[in-house]
């Protein structure tokens, strides 16, 4: 059988360019995941941390989840789903650029673009804002919640 050859038997020894160049892809790799894991962001994935996964909460703990609405012209206020097929953009592209939302609100003209092009029969979107639920645990169980408005966007006409 092929896994009991002798190890002297049609083995070679790897030349010092093959491993090189293995060496110095793996410190690259490695590199490129410090970095990206010092940074804690999403934004280098594959090569950092896809945090929103690593972890589940304290069991007294608040659980944000993050949410973009949006009046329309009729007046309805309304949730923008944060998925790709439903508004252009998924919830954790949002969630990564929270920060330069809140200081630049105009940024969520992206979710209110792509939600206008996928929704080309429903009334015209005229403000957005970025919200997030907080749920209070209690032992692990779901508390109070409230919602808090991050940030306001009025939809140029």
């Amino acid at each position: 059988m092929w896994f009991n050859r002798p190890m002297d038997q049609g083995v070679r020894r790897i030349s010092r360019w093959s491993l090189s160049w293995r060496v110095a892809l793996a410190v690259v790799g490695i590199g490129l995941l410090f970095n990206g894991s010092l940074r804690m962001s999403d934004d280098v994935w594959p090569f950092g941390p896809l945090s929103q996964y690593a972890f589940s909460p304290p069991h007294d703990d608040t659980v944000v989840i993050t949410r973009v609405e949006g009046r329309l012209a009729d007046g309805r206020r309304i949730d923008l789903h944060l998925q790709v097929e439903t508004a252009g953009i998924s919830r954790a592209e949002v969630e990564a650029r929270i920060p330069e939302i809140v200081a630049e609100p105009s940024l969520l003209h992206t979710v209110a673009d792509g939600w206008t092009a996928r929704h080309p029969d429903e009334p015209r979107l005229r403000q957005v804002w970025l919200v997030q639920d907080q749920i209070t645990l209690t032992d692990g169980r779901p508390g109070p919640a409230r919602t808090v408005e991050l940030q306001t966007w009025t939809v140029p006409a």
